[in-house]
């Protein structure tokens, strides 16, 4: 009687009238254990607790940097980042940086299941010295500290050495060309200039993301005067093979073959004064032909030289 009959059905559970009832089935695979100073964490954000339980599930070397964490979960860049520093805070997420014999600095990241009270950019903390144990009888002497018999002192360094350089940092990335002036008709026509690039080349059809991203640029080409053909044949032109990242090749385009700004309207002649306007139209009161005069009553040439001037109107 005493034994259990494991494939008897298991009692129905009642559940509470107030509150969460848990339903717990055992896992067998494909489980993570997480602490609940983590799942119950009172200053960490759901965001954060959500991530950092994600990232205790990952294997090792799997990659967590910001833009791989955006294209695997909804939360845009922004609000990753704020979980990050987050766990990096209290201690569930480290950055540790080593220099590569090269010279070349890299970063790795490591997860603790347990907060580690320590800085979130070193690594992990040092183990603590052992201590010798102390001899069973408090009669035998205390040994003596080994020290070294004839120590060898270091040499000085000579002042007068050289530091080894640092490693030239990378240059800055240039940031893309902005309109000076918001158009709205421009921005569109960028748009669909972006959108319709495929149709010359099928490797550039472009995401939604990259086309938000590019159009500005494309508007400052159009106000600075370029035409849309122009910018068209500058983008799609000579494409390398093979076509990795066309967005990264446009914004690179964009960035350093923009074309200088429209020159400015000529100065007026005589200094800022406007040109003097053509005396107006008058007729002739000889033969009433129009001709130019601020004079009224005035005889075109031929009806001076035919003699048809008066003497009131040559007085």
């Amino acid at each position: 009687m005493d034994t259990q009959n494991l494939s008897a059905p298991a009692r129905p559970q009642q559940l509470n009238p107030r509150g969460i009832t848990h339903i717990n089935t055992p896992h067998t695979t494909r489980y993570t254990v997480v602490g609940n100073h983590l799942a119950q964490h009172r200053q960490l954000s759901l965001n954060a607790i959500g991530l950092a339980l994600h990232i205790q599930s990952l294997p090792d070397q799997a990659r967590v940097d910001i833009k791989t964490l955006a294209d695997r979960f909804p939360e845009g860049e922004t609000r990753i980042a704020a979980a990050l520093r987050e766990l990096k805070a209290h201690g569930y997420l480290a950055q540790v940086r080593k220099r590569l014999p090269n010279g070349r600095v890299v970063t790795h990241t490591v997860s603790y299941n347990q907060p580690q009270a320590q800085h979130p950019e070193s690594g992990p903390a040092p183990a603590a010295p052992r201590t010798p144990p102390r001899p069973a009888s408090d009669d035998l002497p205390a040994p003596a500290p080994l020290t070294d018999p004839d120590p060898t002192p270091e040499p000085d360094p000579d002042p007068t050495a050289t530091p080894p350089a640092p490693p030239p940092s990378p240059a800055p990335k240039p940031s893309l060309p902005e309109p000076q002036t918001p158009d709205l008709d421009r921005h569109r026509t960028a748009t669909a200039l972006l959108t319709t690039l495929h149709h010359d080349d099928p490797r550039l059809l472009l995401s939604e993301r990259a086309v938000r991203h590019l159009a500005p640029a494309v508007a400052a080409w159009l106000e600075r005067g370029a035409r849309i053909g122009a910018v068209r044949h500058t983008l799609t032109a000579d494409l390398p093979e093979p076509l990795r990242n066309p967005a990264a090749l446009l914004a690179h385009r964009l960035t350093e073959l923009l074309p200088p700004p429209a020159p400015a309207t000529p100065p007026l002649p005589h200094g800022n004064r406007q040109p003097a306007a053509p005396p107006p139209f008058l007729n002739c009161e000889g033969c009433e032909r129009a001709i130019r005069t601020r004079m009224p009553g005035t005889y075109c040439r031929e009806c001076r030289e035919a003699g048809l001037v008066t003497h009131d109107a040559a007085a």
